[in-house]
């Protein structure tokens, strides 16, 4: 006489849906998923023989498993933790091995999971985890510079409180250059973006030559002076200080710059000496990112430079005054600092260089 078939399996109230979800997920387990599925179609009636047939497994692993959510539910099908002594991996020796250097024989600047497991005798993953247990990245290195300006706390005091609180009825204008702007050209046409490809290019380029970019950012309302000029000399510099002063014409002007040489030639000197309504403004040495002008720098440079594919200096100079038109004309915003000139200091502080805390 054949055997019945087993009885539907019933679920608990809200299993089915979680259940479900465990097998469409994909940062569930394999083998969660796997159980959720024999549980499921046990649910819907389904012999213990078909659903091994459509899961893959074993007849007995279906009556295990479905035996399992009997008694204990969800959390039946989860892993149980096994007898026997657990294994101990000791994350302290991987973390004490790893802010070391590697050994000069091995020529390497930086330990790789593989590399470090080969030498500690343990499993890459177990390196991997220990590593983001403890927040560890060897692959990972950044820069830093420190400020030896002796008058540091001075001059971010300064270009801070003209952020937060400019002098009333005054202007403050964010100035710098940005050199050595390359008009690129690609050996071969563009090929442009598609449904399912990038943008493609040639790898190698046509050199046309250079252009630097002048720029006062007016921090109130994000409009930009500028002038393309073929060099960045104090004469330059002083040719679009000219330029900024006629543009703002009977306005008292506060002027953030940087500590470059050009800035502070007695030529540019004794010209703002004679036009005292113009007042400078020095950020730190090593403290150029203090200038907002800086910002603006960057969004030019991602959306108008780089990508862009430029025949001469002269359509350069074109395509950037173009990004400026359009800029002042609908794009413009504030440029809000919101830091105060301590936090600012307090960030600036030299960083201890160990840590125990493994």
């Amino acid at each position: 006489m054949p055997a019945l078939p087993a009885p539907a399996l019933g679920l608990r109230d809200g299993d089915r849906e979680r259940l479900s979800a465990w097998t469409r997920s994909s940062s569930v387990r394999a083998g969660l998923a796997q159980r959720a599925r024999i549980v499921l179609l046990a649910a819907d009636g389904v012999s213990n023989t078909q659903i091994a047939a459509r899961v893959g497994v074993s007849r007995q692993t279906v009556v295990s498993w479905r035996s399992r959510y009997v008694r204990s539910g969800i959390a039946g099908l989860r892993d149980q933790s096994r007898p026997g002594r657990p294994r101990v991996v000791d994350h302290d020796r991987i973390i004490t091995e790893t802010l070391k250097p590697p050994p000069k024989k091995l020529g390497v600047t930086h330990w790789s999971s593989r590399l470090l497991a080969s030498r500690l005798g343990v499993a890459n993953s177990t390196i991997a985890r220990a590593w983001r247990d403890y927040g560890v990245q060897p692959w990972r290195a950044e820069t830093f510079k420190f400020s030896t300006d002796p008058e540091l706390v001075a001059k971010v005091t300064d270009v801070v409180g003209l952020y937060l609180a400019p002098p009333e009825n005054a202007i403050v204008l964010c100035v710098d250059e940005k050199s050595q702007i390359q008009a690129l050209d690609r050996t071969a046409p563009i090929l442009p973006m598609q449904p399912g490809l990038a943008e493609r290019r040639s790898h190698d380029y046509i050199r046309h030559g250079t252009t630097t970019l002048f720029a006062a950012l007016e921090i109130a309302t994000g409009k930009v002076t500028a002038a393309c000029q073929p060099r960045h000399r104090h004469q330059e510099f002083l040719r679009f200080l000219k330029q900024v002063a006629k543009a703002y014409p009977e306005r008292e002007l506060h002027l953030v710059v940087d500590n470059y040489a050009t800035h502070k030639r007695p030529e540019v000197r004794a010209w703002l000496a004679a036009n005292p309504r113009l007042q400078v403004h020095f950020t730190p040495t090593s403290g150029s990112w203090l200038n907002l002008v800086e910002v603006w720098f960057g969004i030019i440079e991602r959306q108008a430079i780089r990508r862009g594919t430029f025949g001469s200096v002269k359509d350069l100079n074109t395509k950037i005054r173009a990004f400026i038109d359009n800029w002042n004309d609908e794009r413009a915003h504030p440029f809000v600092w919101t830091k105060t000139a301590e936090r600012v200091l307090m960030k600036a502080n030299r960083q201890t260089t160990s840590n125990s805390r493994h």
